[in-house]
């Protein structure tokens, strides 16, 4: 019965074996939630037309998208 041995035969593997990186368990993800009414930073993909329109008016082009979204949400009626 033949089996393969425990530790390194020859010294290339023992040394190979000192600094093979160590497999660490992934943390398990913790689920945070945001805080109501604060801005989280996210990446959309809009039309250059669309985005033209907005920063036309100068600064604050971000909030002004968030007002159109904000009143589109709330004139939908929730199910």
């Amino acid at each position: 019965m033949a089996t393969t041995p425990r530790r390194p035969v020859s010294a290339m593997d023992a040394a190979e074996a000192l600094f093979k990186p160590v497999k660490k368990p992934a943390a398990p993800a913790v689920e945070r939630r945001a805080l109501p009414e604060t801005k989280e930073l996210v990446s959309l993909k809009l039309d250059s037309a669309v985005l033209h329109y907005f920063q036309d008016d100068g600064p604050g082009w971000q909030d002004r998208i968030n007002d159109a979204l904000r009143t589109v949400m709330l004139a939908k009626p929730k199910d």
